[in-house]
């Protein structure tokens, strides 16, 4: 008699069991040892059937043991099965199928996915909300509404894409469209940005694509000034490429604002010294800006003489391409595993 009075030594068992099984290498062995160990007159089956014959205080011990044991042997039975069959299989056609896989290729965020959550990022902890709108605009929205008339010669600075005969429906030329579906909704004040997908008539080269993102930002309330334009447009400058970058306003002209600005930072090529990137000037320009036009405001159903805003705009892709040093637009569009493993 032995473990603590019970006439079996369960340990003794679990190790021959073990031993036994590690010299196995066929399924044939390894289904005689299960018939030996686990079959109906196999070892578990003839402890298990003299377990009336102990004392009663032996029986839940003995019983206890014996189901901890199968369970042990039973989890070493389906790994070894798994061993053997691979093996089996590797015999049958050369494969081993043990050995550890090759790591799969897997995808990274693109550079266009990265800035634009830095700008959402940015412009979120400024109390920006953040729009989108439809990709299939109407020309009033794209158009008229943003002091564009049928005739107007600005209209030339965009090359559309029309969907319909009568020029009524097209594809978005800007994400502009979004300030004057948002003022005919949202109550004043409010502040926000629209992020997405424009489409223009463009080759697709270098420097150019029929599909390119932009965002806009709007800022609507009473005694809205330049000054408050130029405060979050710096601000977020040097937010997006850095404290030290410097940023220049100069005159220009939209439909949309009046006055209107061109915003250059910079080059953070060759930090404003001149290089080709900058054309040797030190300056990049990166996006447009200016006060809402009033015209805009009518359009938009606003009357309130005290109301004034600011609108903003920028080529995501631009941004990208001067934040990660990128030459060629068609880099973004190409999917390119080596080009986005760059951008972890």
């Amino acid at each position: 008699m032995n473990n603590n009075g019970l006439p079996f030594d369960i340990e003794k068992i679990i190790e021959d069991a073990r031993n036994e099984l590690e010299k196995i290498t066929r399924k044939d062995e390894l289904e005689y040892w299960r018939i030996k160990y686990f079959g109906r007159k196999g070892v578990f089956a003839i402890l298990t059937s003299k377990i009336p014959e102990l004392s009663q205080h032996l029986r839940p011990e003995a019983g206890r043991k014996i189901n901890e044991a199968k369970n042990l042997l039973n989890e070493l039975l389906q790994q070894k099965k798994i061993i053997v069959e691979s093996a089996q299989t590797y015999n049958d056609t050369g494969l081993n199928y043990t050995l550890t896989g090759l790591k799969p290729d897997y995808g990274y965020f693109n550079p266009i996915t990265l800035v634009s959550r830095d700008i959402v990022r940015i412009f979120q902890n400024l109390g920006f909300g953040v729009h989108t709108g439809p990709e299939i605009e109407t020309d009033f929205y794209n158009f008229e509404a943003l002091n564009m008339p049928e005739d107007h010669p600005a209209r030339d600075m965009w090359d559309t894409f029309y969907l319909d005969a009568e020029r009524k429906f097209l594809l978005r030329t800007h994400t502009s469209p979004v300030q004057i579906r948002v003022m005919e909704k949202l109550k004043i004040p409010f502040r926000i940005i629209a992020i997405g997908k424009t489409f223009r008539r463009d080759a697709f080269d270098a420097s150019h694509s029929p599909v390119f993102h932009q965002v806009e930002g709007l800022m609507v309330g009473y005694d809205i000034t330049f000054s408050n334009l130029k405060a979050v447009l710096i601000f977020f400058l040097r937010e997006l490429f850095g404290s030290n970058v410097r940023v220049r306003f100069l005159p220009s002209y939209f439909p949309f604002t009046e006055p209107s600005a061109e915003i250059s930072i910079s080059c953070v090529i060759c930090n404003g010294r001149g290089c080709q990137t900058c054309g040797f000037s030190g300056w990049i320009e990166i996006l447009g800006a200016g006060m809402v036009h009033p015209e805009v405001f009518l359009k938009a159903g606003i009357k309130e003489k005290n109301i004034t805003g600011f609108a903003f705009g920028a080529g995501i892709e631009r941004i990208a391409m001067i934040k990660y040093r990128i030459d060629d637009i068609r880099q973004f569009y190409l999917n390119d595993i080596r080009f986005l493993t760059q951008f972890e």
